[in-house]
């Protein structure tokens, strides 16, 4: 039996939730986490997203209708060559360029037609109509879906409650930060209003506060749907950042729910290696190696679906992990995509050089599992806020090196904040850090790779006070998704709202 089968009776008293993700890497897979975490807590859920988006988690749809778990992974038609995008650009790191981004954005709302023109159809399996709708906060057009519904909408944010606060803070002071950054000798100034008071940039104002007018205006459009709102989710822990759930909190003057790290969903190994898509490498393979090193003594380097690097910072980066000493895994997907020429060559090359002691994936990697090995000791990350989740939830220190937009933030948090991180270095250039026809640049130099390696995986004092603090944290982040434990109860906060709604406007609902 399909996980669209499941029968639903008339005397049921589940309840329905409609998930709408935003169609990007580290979007989806903490919404495909949650979804299935709603159906733990004996909910149904109805996964809504494209045909490209739901291809790439077909191991997870796969695995849940052999489960017969109550999800229903629902087709929406995305015209993207209606608007000008490729064939195929269903997601945000498939594009070709970062110029298509706002426009991407701006075209989401063509998913509206096609979701109720879904939910028109007469449900056979007798599921009832959603009693709650959970949308990406870029989904700004499903606040009308839900008020013809009459049912909450809860936005659902992947960043961290200390990003989601800067950037509330941010777009609130722009005015006088941006004096305040132009006076500065050094172009930085504080940041007030938070818990930890931190120096920001011109940049990181300008990133989240754009000039560009139609920047500006799909922003202010994101931020007036959310503010309509009925609460929010965030894939983070209490115990991670309570003082910035508390000023959120007062901030919004509605519902925060801390309900991750959702990467601790409790699965078997390879669904759980299928997390995003299907690994790029033989996982009996990879696994193989891993536990054949040493505990703590491996390196894994990986900056995202998002990120691309040029010719020459491979170079730079693989010589750099060579000199280190360290047994390494580096995720390498420029070569699987073919879009830095000479990519792959080289890589076959350098392969070859370090055999046995370092292990290229091409590709795709199963990213979660890795970090959670008994060997892998030091995480070389781009700071996109899963990858961190992912990392403090298996208790690993990390080397940041951030590309853009949330990731210089979530850097200071993890370096300044939580210290459990040293920084490579970068500074923060461009809208997105992606260097447009160059492939030249580089912004690390091997000698610099080299010396970050050897302050993560040694350190001395330093260093060992920053494992035993990422180690506290893991725990801390495995104690919270426990029954009982503060994002288990947060979820199950979020399904009481629901089922009180639910309750109080019983009847008033438009059925479908």
């Amino acid at each position: 039996m399909s996980s669209e089968d499941v029968q639903c009776s008339s005397k049921t008293k589940r309840l329905h939730f409609l998930l709408i993700p935003l169609m990007e890497q580290g979007h989806m897979i903490p919404m495909v986490d949650l979804a299935r975490l709603l159906t733990a807590h004996d909910s149904l859920v109805t996964f809504a997203t494209s045909p490209v988006n739901l291809n790439r988690i077909r191991p997870i749809i796969d695995q849940a209708a052999a489960s017969s778990l109550p999800i229903r992974f629902v087709e929406l038609r995305f015209p993207v060559v209606d608007v000008g995008l490729p064939e195929g650009c269903e997601s945000i790191d498939l594009l070709p360029s970062v110029d298509l981004i706002l426009i991407f954005m701006n075209a989401l709302s063509l998913l509206r037609n096609s979701l109720e023109a879904y939910l028109r159809i007469p449900n056979k399996a007798g599921w009832p109509k959603p009693d709650c709708l959970i949308s990406d906060n870029h989904h700004h057009w499903t606040v009308d879906v839900a008020r013809s519904l009459n049912i909450p909408r809860l936005i659902f944010h992947g960043p961290s409650c200390f990003f989601l606060l800067c950037d509330h803070l941010i777009n609130r002071h722009r005015a006088e930060l941006e004096a305040a950054v132009a006076a500065a000798s050094d172009g930085f100034t504080v940041l007030q209003g938070l818990p930890h008071p931190i120096r920001i940039s011109k940049q990181d104002v300008f990133t989240l506060s754009p000039l560009d007018p139609d920047k500006s205006k799909y922003k202010e459009t994101i931020r007036v749907a959310e503010e309509s709102a009925d609460g929010v989710l965030v894939n983070s822990f209490m115990e991670l950042e309570p003082k910035n759930f508390e000023r959120y909190r007062e901030e919004k003057s509605k519902p925060v729910w801390p309900v991750g790290p959702l990467s601790l969903y409790k699965e078997d190994l390879d669904v759980k290696a299928a997390r995003g898509r299907a690994s790029s490498i033989d996982n009996k393979i990879l696994f193989q190696w891993l536990d054949r090193q040493e505990v703590g003594s491996v390196v894994l380097v990986s900056f995202g679906s998002i990120v691309r690097n040029t010719m020459a910072q491979l170079i730079e980066l693989g010589h750099g992990l060579e000199a280190s000493g360290r047994p390494f895994i580096w995720v390498v997907k420029e070569v699987m995509e073919e879009n830095v020429p000479g990519a792959e060559v080289w890589i076959t090359e350098f392969e070859k050089m370090v055999e046995g002691r370092g292990m290229i994936i091409r590709g795709w990697a199963p990213q979660a599992v890795i970090l959670g090995h008994v060997a892998v000791g030091g995480f070389v990350t781009h700071c996109g806020w899963n990858s961190i989740l992912e990392a403090l939830a298996t208790g690993v220190v990390m080397a940041t090196w951030p590309h853009f937009y949330d990731q210089f933030l979530n850097e200071r948090l993890v370096v300044e904040v939580l210290k459990s991180g040293v920084a490579v270095g970068i500074e923060q250039t461009d809208y997105l850090g992606v260097e447009k026809h160059n492939e030249a640049k580089v912004k690390v130099r091997r000698e610099e790779v080299e010396r970050v390696v050897e302050n993560l995986m040694g350190g001395g004092e330093a260093g060992e006070e920053r494992r035993q603090r990422a180690r506290e944290l893991g725990r801390q982040a495995r104690a919270a998704m426990e029954e009982g434990g503060s994002s288990w109860k947060g979820l199950q906060d979020v399904i009481n709202y629901v089922s009180e709604h639910q309750r109080k406007y019983q009847g008033e609902n438009i059925s479908y």
